[in-house]
């Protein structure tokens, strides 16, 4: 299972970097993204899942 940030969808509110710091950062555009190795099994993973208002934070 993979996890992954829509850059088309994400608005750059970084509720997820909040949420999860050890798996969210934003980038040079204002956008969140997926942390390189980080742990996508995180317990607070789905919370940021949930919290995200454009429903940007994909797994797949």
């Amino acid at each position: 299972m993979a996890l992954r940030v829509d850059e088309e969808l994400c608005i750059g509110c970084e509720l997820c970097v909040q949420i999860c710091p050890d798996v969210f950062e934003m980038n040079a555009n204002g956008k969140s993204v997926v942390k390189s190795g980080a742990d996508i099994n995180a317990s607070c993973v789905d919370e940021a899942i949930d919290s995200c208002p454009t429903s940007a934070i994909i797994r797949e």
